[in-house]
């Protein structure tokens, strides 16, 4: 379930180069806060992956909603 989520996740993502230094910036769009910066397209790609778990692992922790990518869910769900 989580492998699924944020495979589809990653293939949302975006790149673009940054004119100022030439280094790689990364986002998901669907999901805010979870970007990269990094000096290659592999070490954003990288970066954003370990960001996306982290923000993850960080929603589930706070019970935050998760949103739906692609038919990919990660619920919460309380256990009494």
């Amino acid at each position: 379930m989580l492998t699924a989520y944020i495979r589809a996740a990653m293939r949302h993502a975006r790149y673009e180069i940054v004119e100022d230094d030439g280094s790689y910036y990364g986002e998901i769009p669907q999901l805010a806060g979870v970007w990269a910066n990094a000096k290659t397209l592999e070490e954003c790609r990288e970066q954003l992956e370990s960001v996306l778990e982290g923000w993850v692992l960080l929603s589930v922790a706070d019970h935050s909603p998760i949103p739906e990518i692609d038919g990919h869910r990660i619920e919460i769900r309380e256990v009494a």
